[in-house]
């Protein structure tokens, strides 16, 4: 995957979102339901009703980024809302755990994650 800086910000959707959403469809939810700026440089994070697919869009600067990450057993450690939050801030850090596949409440590796 592409690196992150400390420096971008990561929004993570809340709720699971129909992952066969791509650009157009991403960028309405990120307006719509997130409230959110698509082309402020941000990073969004998405995932499917069964938390084993993530997707993420980012505006670079010259285009719109879409990647897809799809876990072949398992599912992500998706972290809940608060109160009537759609979105959760992440620490690029946080996100890299998370796609990591580790369990950040007990701060440990999934059962199922091996290298």
């Amino acid at each position: 995957m592409f690196g992150l800086s400390n420096s971008i910000r990561v929004f993570l959707a809340v709720e699971p979102v129909d992952l066969r959403k791509s650009f157009n469809g991403l960028h309405c939810v990120v307006q719509d339901r997130l409230n959110e700026d698509p082309c402020s440089g941000t990073l969004f994070v998405f995932t499917n009703r069964r938390k084993n697919r993530i997707k993420t869009l980012y505006w670079d600067g010259t285009g719109m980024w879409v990647a897809i990450k799809r876990l072949e057993k398992g599912c992500f450690s998706w972290p809940q809302g608060v109160g009537a939050d759609e979105k959760l801030s992440l620490a690029p850090e946080a996100l890299a755990l998370l796609l990591d596949g580790v369990d950040q409440k007990q701060g440990s590796l999934k059962p199922w994650y091996q290298r």
